[in-house]
């Protein structure tokens, strides 16, 4: 081995399938940013990750059979909570009714019953016609015990957020390089802490504090961003977050790249434009260098992997 290390650039990627909350919003005020529900694919390393199972899962299912062209495929997908809008697209995701395919799914308990029992049920009759045992893929549930946990040479860390129910949000790291995927998640207001609105159980902003040091130096954050900051003041306690808490947050962690994702139903494309404007007009007004996006159906984002070689 040389007494010298160099590095080369090796990139990973993200690509979004999935990006609406609550619902399906497809249509012609929706057609930029898309109205599929919430999905998430990442490449690092050999490992492929699906983060999350709404609608968008579909279309990701059916891209992963192009490309393996007749061999198996592994994947692995990470369920942040079972609302229906991060799980409805599992039925129709096509490589788990391929024999040979490996699909190991994990996630948080997912009811009284467990995850298997709520990802099994929804496919039952009267919801669906086809049950989940017909899918012939070797079908693995875990229910997460451990915060932190590997995916080959990916280590991931699990992250509880604040949404009725319960969430879970998740970095994936490789080679020291990071994506963080905090779905349906409330911070506490820095816009509302100190006042009769404010979240319950909350002192200048210590349950922020937990998710700031999660998602710190991460080179992309996926953060739920559903409301702007008039709109937030009437959907306290209902889980989701505010952009600029959103941006705050980010900021505060030295976040390289923001995607403001879990667009709402009632956001056309116009509006989601709005909100990434004030979001950075915020970042300005803080003096960081984030840069801040709008996760969007179809785009690629590269995420750059430093591998040593001697």
């Amino acid at each position: 081995m040389s007494s010298q290390e160099s590095s080369r650039v090796r990139s990973g990627m993200l690509r979004f399938w999935g990006v609406r909350g609550s619902v399906p919003t497809p249509g012609p005020s929706t057609i930029r940013y898309g109205g599929n529900t919430s999905c998430v694919e990442v490449r690092l390393g050999d490992e492929v990750i699906i983060l999350d199972a709404g609608t968008g899962i579909r279309l990701l299912g059916d891209a992963l059979v192009r490309e393996s062209a007749g061999t198996n495929l592994e994947v692995s997908l990470l369920i942040s909570h079972s609302h229906w809008d991060h799980i409805q697209g599992l039925p129709f995701f096509a490589p788990a009714y391929q024999v040979g395919n490996g699909v190991r799914i994990y996630g948080c308990e997912g009811a009284r019953q467990g995850l298997h029992w709520i990802l099994s049920r929804q496919m039952e009759q009267p919801h669906f016609p086809i049950p989940m045992r017909e899918m012939v893929s070797e079908i693995t549930i875990t229910e997460l015990k451990e915060a932190e946990f590997s995916l080959g040479q990916i280590h991931v860390a699990s992250l509880a957020l604040n949404h009725p129910g319960g969430s879970t949000g998740y970095r994936l790291s490789y080679d020291g390089q990071s994506v963080v995927y905090l779905p349906d998640n409330e911070p506490a207001s820095y816009g509302l802490l100190g006042s009769p609105d404010a979240p319950a159980a909350t002192e200048s902003g210590d349950l922020n504090r937990e998710i700031i040091e999660f998602i710190r130096g991460a080179d992309v954050a996926v953060m739920d961003a559903q409301y702007d900051a008039l709109e937030y003041r009437d959907h306290v306690g209902w889980g989701h977050g505010c952009v600029d808490d959103v941006v705050r947050i980010a900021v505060a962690g030295k976040v390289q790249r923001l995607f403001l994702f879990h667009h709402d139903p009632d956001h056309d494309d116009d509006r989601v434009d709005q909100m990434v404007l004030r979001a950075r007009e915020l970042v300005q007004a803080l003096g960081s260098d984030l840069v801040v996006d709008a996760a969007k159906e179809g785009l690629t984002v590269p995420v750059a992997l430093r591998l040593a070689e001697c």
